[in-house]
């Protein structure tokens, strides 16, 4: 995965890197459990790619249901992988399940 993508390990560095950016956030949720690690390692390697292609127009975050379940709950994230578009820590795109780097320009499209 890219180093342009951010990892929080709590609710609270997730919310730290929502407010220190100045650019739209692509969050996108990843699971442990057994059904969600495949789909969610290919959505590592996209997102990277997709954190690189928008560098400087969009911060990308990785986000552990487990680690960061408020966000979670807030988002209304129920499976993983799902993406969620925030625009000053305001949902205004989802998608759930893996999606190619083409799906995901197609998620922001419009948005950025």
């Amino acid at each position: 995965m890219a180093n342009r993508v951010h990892r929080p390990r709590e609710d609270a560095e997730f919310n730290f890197i929502l407010g220190m950016s100045g650019f739209p956030v692509l969050a996108y949720f990843t699971g442990t459990w057994a059904k969600a690690i495949e789909p969610c390692r290919v959505m590592d390697l996209v997102v990277g790619a997709i954190a690189d292609e928008y560098t400087g127009r969009l911060t990308a975050v990785r986000v552990d249901i487990t680690r960061c379940p408020a966000a979670t709950e807030r988002y209304g994230i129920t499976g993983a992988p799902s993406c969620v578009l925030l625009k000053e820590g305001e949902a205004v795109s989802h998608g759930t399940g893996p999606m190619t780097i083409t799906e995901v320009r197609m998620f922001l499209d419009g948005h950025l």
